[in-house]
C-alpha cells in the first residue's frame, strides 16, 4: 500500500501529461503517441518508487522463522548499509525499465484503442450519453472493466519474462544460492533460461499472475476513469 498510492498517482498523472505532449508532436490520433505516453508514464512511476518495490519484495519473501527485516525503515536501512547503498535499493531496475516500456505502453495503448472501438462501433452496448465528454459518450462500468482487463493481459504476456528477471535480481542477496542472480540483467536471463527453459523459467507462474494482473488492471483503469468522471473531467475521445 505504501508503494501503490504514489506509483498509481504518478503513472496516471504522467500519462495525461505525456499524452498531451506526444499528441501535439505526432498528432492526436497517432498510435505511437499513445504507446509512448504509456511507456513514459510507466518509466516515470518506476524511477520514483522502485526502492519501495525492492523493500516490499524483501519483506514478502522472508523465510518463516528467519526474519532478517522487521519493517519498512529497517529493511531500507539494512539494504543501504550492507549491500552497497542506493545502488542496492535499485538492484533490478534495468530489467524493470526494459519490461515497463512494453508493459505500460501496451496497457495504455490497448485500453485507449479498445475504448475508441467501443465508443465508435458499439456505443449502444458499451456507452451512455454524456454531453460534457468529447464525442458525447461515456463508457459503462462493465466496458471499462473489460477494456482494462484485456489491456492488462496483453501487456503482461509480453513483459512477464523481464518481471521474473527483476524479481530474481531483487531477491538475489537473501540467500547464498541465489547470489548469482545479482550479477546483471543479461546474465540473470541467461541463467534462468539455461537452468529452467522458457516456460518453466522465464514464464514460470504466468497463469497465477494472470489471476492477479488482469483484475488489477481492470480495476485500475476503471477507477481512474470513474474518478475523472466524478471530477467532471473529460473521459471521451474524438471518434471521427
Amino acid at each position: 500500500m505504501v508503494r501503490i498510492f504514489p506509483y498509481a498517482a504518478t503513472q496516471f498523472t504522467a500519462f495525461e501529461m505525456y499524452k498531451k505532449l506526444f499528441s501535439h508532436i505526432l498528432g492526436i490520433n497517432s498510435h505511437a503517441a499513445k504507446f509512448l505516453a504509456g511507456s513514459g508514464a510507466g518509466v516515470t512511476a518506476v524511477l520514483l518508487t522502485y526502492p519501495l518495490d525492492t523493500i516490499r519484495a524483501r519483506l514478502a519473501f522472508q523465510v518463516t522463522g528467519e526474519h532478517v527485516y522487521t519493517g519498512i525503515v529497517h529493511t531500507a536501512v539494512t539494504i543501504f548499509k550492507e549491500e552497497g547503498g542506493l545502488r542496492a535499493l535499485y538492484r533490478g531496475l534495468v530489467p524493470t525499465l526494459c519490461g515497463m516500456v512494453p508493459y505500460a505502453g501496451l496497457s495504455f495503448y490497448c485500453f485507449e484503442r479498445l475504448k475508441f472501438t467501443c465508443m465508435k462501433y458499439a456505443p449502444h452496448l458499451t456507452c451512455d450519453p454524456c454531453a460534457r465528454n468529447t464525442g458525447g459518450l461515456v463508457l459503462l462500468l462493465p466496458a471499462k472493466l473489460l477494456c482494462g482487463g484485456f489491456a492488462g493481459a496483453v501487456a503482461q504476456s509480453v513483459s512477464y519474462p523481464l518481471d521474473v528477471t527483476r524479481r530474481r535480481m531483487q531477491l538475489a542477496m537473501m540467500n547464498p544460492e541465489t547470489r548469482k542472480y545479482g550479477m546483471g540483467m543479461v546474465k540473470t536471463i541467461t541463467m534462468i533460461y539455461r537452468d529452467h527453459g522458457v516456460f518453466r523459467g522465464l514464464y514460470r507462474g504466468m497463469s497465477i499472475n494472470y489471476m492477479r494482473a488482469i483484475p488489477m488492471a481492470a480495476v485500475s483503469f476503471s477507477t481512474y476513469e470513474l474518478m475523472k468522471q466524478l471530477l467532471n473531467l473529460d473521459t471521451g475521445m474524438k471518434l471521427a
